[in-house]
């Protein structure tokens, strides 16, 4: 397992296997659900490009650490990966995570393959080291605000907690809102529980919530508090965050779940490529794959072409990233500098606005897609 590797910059010319880090939360109080599904694309990728005769004839090996969503734990994880020789990180899924992990990676000179996590600055400036699958927050959450518009929602109310996420992902809403003659009023969800949270609502004729909280708490109990409360029957509930995405959720709020639009980074239909991927998926989740297994089967695709073509040292993966041209599961996936994110970007990268069906929540509805 920890048999050393060469060098940075120097091809291997045995059959050793080609190690790749993965950063994924499988624990609390990380989103366990997401890294699951993220580990799970990561894994039947792997398995694939293996059954292919993996990297001109050397086998991928994932080495996965849990990050638990402790940005101080994955940068204690990325120099661990490091030390053991990886060629490449992967993974993650949580923003300030990613931020921490990708700060590390670029210090210590190695590639990492940002597959989920969408803050826009992962980095403190430009780097050559680090790429990104999932869209920027402030292109992805503006498309969310531009859907609250055209569904006639200009009062939008959200609820928050302290968190660079949060804080960046209200700005973006504020912003576009602001523009085209919106409002939105913030609430802090320690001092707003949910009876004083119906209130307030209430009181400014919000007619949107957003969750911009963590699952299950406080989400579950400020959902059920608004949909029993007679007085907002009109407010719609929303949640960029795409917490609704998952089926933790619905086993949780049951119908209360449904009708609730989030984001998700999937076209409106797949093409061949997509659905034989998610029917593996599906088999090996137990239910339906969401765009974050996607995100981690696309993660390994890109390296493993990246090694194929430019090489197995870490500096070859860094050089590789502007010149790859990867047919992924949403997409031809190639990289650029997109202003304001400082790492190499997947700029076309779908975004949905999506929510469960009402009349059967365990059935996911496409509300709009860019």
């Amino acid at each position: 397992m920890n048999t050393p590797s060469a060098p940075s910059g120097v091809e291997r010319t045995d059959r050793s296997p080609v190690r790749l880090g993965v950063l994924v939360p499988l624990t609390r109080p990380g989103w366990v659900e997401a890294g699951r599904h993220l580990l799970a694309g990561l894994d039947l990728a792997v398995r694939e490009v293996n059954d292919g005769g993996g990297i001109h004839g050397r086998l991928l090996e994932l080495v996965v650490r849990d990050t638990a969503a402790d940005p101080a734990r994955a940068v204690a994880v990325v120099d661990e990966l490091t030390g053991l020789g990886v060629v490449a990180l992967a993974g993650e899924y949580h923003s300030v995570v990613a931020r921490a992990a990708a700060s590390r990676a670029d210090a210590l000179g190695v590639p990492f393959l940002c597959s989920s996590a969408v803050l826009d600055a992962l980095t403190e400036g430009p780097t050559p080291w680090v790429a990104r699958l999932a869209p920027p927050q402030s292109h992805g959450w503006r498309v969310y605000a531009e859907f609250l518009l055209r569904s006639g929602r200009r009062r939008i109310a959200v609820v928050t907690q302290p968190s660079v996420y949060w804080s960046s992902g209200t700005r973006v809403l504020r912003g576009h809102l602001a523009r085209h003659g919106g409002t939105l009023v913030e609430f802090d969800a320690h001092a707003f529980p949910p009876r004083a949270l119906c209130d307030a609502l209430a009181e400014h004729r919000a007619s949107a919530l957003l969750l911009l909280v963590g699952v299950p708490e406080p989400a579950v109990p400020l959902v059920r508090a608004v949909r029993g409360d007679r007085r907002l029957t009109e407010v719609l509930i929303g949640a960029p965050a795409g917490q609704p995405e998952f089926a933790g959720w619905a086993a949780e709020l049951g119908g209360d779940g449904a009708g609730i639009p989030f984001l998700r980074y999937l076209p409106e239909s797949p093409g061949p490529l997509g659905e034989r991927v998610g029917r593996e998926l599906h088999e090996r989740l137990g239910t339906a794959p969401s765009f974050v297994a996607f995100e981690g089967w696309d993660s390994i695709v890109v390296l493993a072409e990246a090694l194929r073509t430019h090489g197995t040292d870490r500096e070859a993966v860094a050089r590789s990233w502007p010149h790859l041209v990867v047919e992924g599961t949403r997409g031809q996936i190639r990289f650029s500098r997109v202003p304001g994110t400082g790492v190499w970007q997947w700029a076309g990268a779908p975004v949905q606005v999506a929510d469960r069906d009402p009349a059967a929540s365990d059935r996911l509805r496409v509300l709009d897609v860019r």
